[in-house]
């Protein structure tokens, strides 16, 4: 008996320690990621006020870089949002992952560039730096359109379905009649009228034409 009672506290603490664990890593990440949309807003506010303030290569740099993440977080967004009720979009986000990967290296690599003194050197990089930025945004772009494109069509594709299916029902309400309710007969004289109320035949019937008094019989008298 004390064993399995020594077991059932053990099954408890251990459930309690897993529920624990699980909670405190969810509000870890829950912080984490809260910690990293901040960062990434203080970096986006930062950046286009470089490209604002700062002239020649420093400010366009700024500006690649700003045009790169704010295309590449647009189009995530857009694919994981439709994934959830679209799965072919799975494989987008799969494409989307590999386009990642070389966008997050040119960032890395614009962002080394900042810091460069060497004007001259920075403008003859921007040619190239402009090439990659473009096709990675419009890969990107080209991405997120079609998924809303697709999505779109879907919306459109059930309206249209749901508008057909409201003009058939609507066609058979206006065109729908109910069973007409049975006449019931009616008789010369009602049911409930006294003898008094029904009219007087114009023949008088044998059996109540009055007998005159010659056709009376005489009542027997009585006899002393």
């Amino acid at each position: 008996m004390i064993t399995v009672f020594v077991l059932i506290l053990l099954a408890f603490i251990g459930v309690g320690t897993y529920v624990t664990i699980k909670a405190v890593g969810a509000a870890k990440r829950g912080v984490d990621r809260t910690i990293a949309q901040a960062r990434r807003t203080v970096e986006d506010h930062t950046l286009r006020a470089r490209s604002f303030a700062q002239i020649g290569p420093a400010g366009e740099i700024a500006q690649l870089r700003l045009t790169l993440r704010t295309s590449m977080r647009a189009t995530q967004d857009a694919l994981a949002a439709g994934a959830v009720e679209d799965e072919s979009l799975k494989e987008s986000l799969g494409l989307f992952e590999r386009l990642s990967a070389h966008g997050r290296e040119l960032d890395a690599d614009l962002r080394r560039l900042e810091s460069e003194p060497d004007r001259a050197a920075l403008a003859a990089l921007l040619p190239e730096l402009r090439r990659r930025t473009e096709r990675i945004t419009k890969s990107a772009d080209s991405l997120r359109w079609a998924a809303r494109d697709r999505a779109r069509r879907f919306s459109d594709d059930d309206l249209d379905s749901l508008s057909t299916q409201i003009d058939v029902e609507a066609g058979a309400l206006r065109h729908w009649t109910g069973p007409e309710p049975a006449s019931s007969p009616w008789s010369d004289t009602p049911a409930s009228a006294t003898d008094a109320e029904r009219p007087a035949p114009a023949i008088t019937p044998p059996a109540q034409r009055p007998t005159p008094s010659w056709q009376k019989k005489p009542r027997p008298e009585s006899t002393t």
